[in-house]
């Protein structure tokens, strides 16, 4: 009867040989990486992407990465490139190139092409001496002792190592262009993380008639109904010039009803809340829901250079999809 695979056991077999493999690559990381980061940061060009099979794959992720952080840059197949598509080179771009052995013949094709083109080329190789990495500008080494596969055949340590080195260099190049998380958010426009990164508090506050507001000198039971009106659970209390003097919450009321004061006579000015947590409009959602959670509130008074512009709450920023 044959036993039962040891799933658990094979599994973290492949986890600690990619780690070793990985941990291994620090030593590796030298000169020819800085050079790596110098040519494609004075590339005028596009940084161009390109390998076979899985280092294919991986190429397309380092392309996507750098790409969105600041590196523009596409993907070419090298099958694609010697069939026409290598007219998406030029002069001003900069070649990764990725092969574990160095010698693969469709990307080897290319090489001289590059060279004729005058285009940088970077070689990412698990072979300092191969044909590939001896023909590039700079070399990136992603060599590996053994690959987590058993047989020592399918790529599998070796595309991580080349995926982190990538990684990286896209990190590394991040970091020297001052990329910012707004230069990011353009980058991604769409989706929860271009909400987080892009949506600000004037976006989604509530501003003008939306604006809950009454006078000093309002009787609570007019403000309740001020309340009432916009739906916020409070509501400002502002003078004449539209200067902030406090706040009035649902949480205000229940104290209110606490101390057993009259709501057809008591004054506003006597129970409200007097100041008022408040954000800059131009803030980042965001940040307006973190202030809300780290102050355990539901809503902040907005405000611009010095004015009250309206009330951002809690649920605003949670139908937005920001949390």
């Amino acid at each position: 009867m044959t036993s039962k695979p040891d799933y658990l056991t094979s599994a973290r077999r492949t986890l600690r040989l990619e780690i070793e493999a990985l941990q291994a690559l620090d030593a590796h990381l030298d000169g020819e990486f800085e050079h790596a980061c110098e040519l494609i940061l004075a590339c005028k060009g596009r940084v161009v992407v390109t390998g076979m099979g899985k280092s294919g794959h991986i190429g397309r992720k380092i392309a996507a990465t750098l790409a969105s952080t600041g590196s523009p840059a596409f993907f070419v197949h090298p099958g694609e490139a010697s069939h026409g598509d290598m007219g998406m080179i030029t002069e001003q771009d900069v070649v990764i190139a990725l092969s574990n052995s160095g010698e693969v013949a469709e990307v080897l094709t290319l090489v001289p092409l590059i060279k004729r083109l005058g285009a940088g080329l970077i070689g990412m190789t698990g072979k300092p001496a191969s044909t590939l990495a001896q023909a590039s500008d700079a070399h990136l080494y992603c060599g590996v002792e053994q690959e987590a596969c058993p047989l020592n055949l399918a790529p599998t340590s070796s595309t991580t190592a080349a995926l982190v080195v990538g990684d990286a260099l896209a990190i590394a190049l991040l970091e020297a262009r001052g990329f910012t998380a707004d230069d990011f958010a353009f980058s991604h426009p769409g989706g929860s993380l271009g909400r987080k990164l892009l949506l600000k508090v004037r976006d989604i506050m509530h501003s003008g008639d939306e604006l809950p507001r009454v006078l000093p000198g309002t009787l609570l039971r007019d403000a309740l109904l001020e309340m009432t009106r916009k739906g916020l659970g409070m509501t400002t209390i502002m003078d004449d010039g539209q200067r902030l003097i406090g706040v009035y919450t649902d949480g205000d009321l229940r104290r209110t009803l606490d101390q057993g004061l009259d709501l057809q006579t008591t004054l506003i000015d006597r129970v409200m809340h007097p100041g008022a947590h408040t954000i800059d409009a131009d803030q980042l959602a965001a940040q307006a829901l973190f202030e809300m959670e780290e102050r355990k509130i539901t809503s902040l008074v907005v405000q611009h250079d010095g004015d009250t512009v309206g009330v951002i709450h809690m649920h605003d920023i949670l139908r937005a999809g920001v949390a």
